[in-house]
């Protein structure tokens, strides 16, 4: 064990941060039993014992926030820095959310550097990387600066910190989802025709720019082969009704329960991000897509700098899955893909291959527990 009486403030700001946090903190008791819990997230934090000052996951920020949601984020950091003061913490988390999260890092040093006389001095952790790699690599720098410890969740990223920012702690614990999902047993999938899952995203912004493509591209696909069936699945009740347009195409609605719609699926239409490596995990053959303005701007002015932002293709070193960004993801583009993948039998076996290998580097199941060894290990 070790050791007694720590207190840890936690931040997450998205539901997926929620619940990832959750199960940390779970991990954090196996070391600390009689540990505290603070700070801001969600409800699966709160049920994990999680005291909240505010539920920071009604604020979630896709790009660059509104000057409006950029003082109402000040504001919230500025009531976390004064509880954190009051408090004393001996560990500040941030989990995922990396806009947010490291800028409040970087408050509560500065507030420590100006203040000696507090004798408050806390651990600064940040669980999950900043797709700093992706754009921005300066933040590194920044991470270097405050941080004690950063715990990684792709394999790739220690290597990549190490050449830019040496002097920054980074532990890769392996990724949470292999705790999470269970592999469906051979043969378990649904044979009655081909199944196609339509994977828009978690908010209003997404929906209304990739329901028109992926619908377009569907019925394109079906022209092609009718017998196709579609299920779009979303996270929650909330937007289901933005996805009207979809049940008026013979769409299945699904919320909730990924997993079991991926150990059925033929093949998945989806935009890039987290969700293309639960894809990977099932097996499961995609063409990812992404439409937004900001992300032209940052592409055109070379603030996104890789190649691809689906997460798979970025750990292989090249296309896995068709990728469509901005002007390219077009009805007929995704659609012709998409029937490639449905009737080219080769290309399928080699995909799945290559994810099988992408999925096995990511380590063996536990990334909790060696996350809270890792933050453990701050404390001689």
């Amino acid at each position: 064990m070790a050791g007694t009486g720590k207190t840890f403030l936690l931040i997450a700001g998205e539901a997926s941060g929620d619940l990832l946090a959750s199960e940390l903190v779970l991990a954090l008791r196996a070391q600390w039993p009689d540990a505290k819990f603070f700070g801001a997230g969600g409800a699966k934090m709160a049920a994990a014992g999680v005291e909240l000052a505010f539920d920071m996951t009604q604020h979630a920020v896709v790009g660059i926030p509104t000057l409006g949601k950029f003082l109402a984020l000040k504001r919230l950091a500025d009531q976390l820095l004064a509880l954190g003061i009051q408090r004393k913490p001996d560990v500040v988390i941030g989990v995922d959310y990396g806009g947010f999260n490291l800028r409040f890092g970087h408050a509560v040093k500065e507030y420590v550097r100006n203040h000696p006389e507090t004798n408050w001095n806390p651990k600064l952790v940040q669980f999950v990387s900043p797709q700093v790699w992706a754009s921005r690599p300066g933040r590194a720098n920044l991470l270097a600066a405050d941080y004690d410890l950063l715990l990684s969740i792709f394999p790739f990223e220690k290597a990549w910190y190490a050449k830019r920012a040496p002097k920054l702690r980074v532990e890769f614990v392996g990724h949470p989802m292999l705790d999470r999902i269970q592999k469906p047993e051979a043969g378990s999938r649904k044979s009655e025709g081909k199944l196609i899952l339509l994977l828009p995203g978690s908010r209003k912004s997404e929906l209304k720019h990739h329901l028109p493509v992926m619908l377009g591209a569907l019925k394109y696909i079906q022209g092609q082969v009718p017998s196709v069936r579609a299920r779009m699945v979303l996270p929650n009740e909330q937007i289901k009704g933005l996805a009207a347009r979809a049940e008026q195409a013979g769409v299945e609605i699904q919320v909730g329960n990924l997993p079991d719609a991926l150990a059925q699926a033929d093949l998945a239409i989806t935009k890039t991000g987290t969700v293309t490596m639960e894809c990977a995990f099932f097996g499961v053959p995609a063409v990812t897509m992404y439409k937004k303005s900001l992300l032209g701007l940052g592409m055109a002015l070379g603030i996104v700098t890789v190649k691809s932002l689906t997460m798979p293709n970025l750990m292989a070193g090249e296309e896995v899955y068709p990728e469509f960004l901005q002007d390219a993801a077009t009805p007929e583009n995704v659609a012709l893909a998409a029937l490639e993948l449905l009737r080219n039998e080769p290309r399928r076996q080699k995909i799945q291959a290559q994810l099988a290998q992408i999925i096995a580097s990511l380590g063996e199941p536990g990334a909790n527990r060696r996350a809270a060894a890792a933050i453990a290990s701050l404390f001689p």
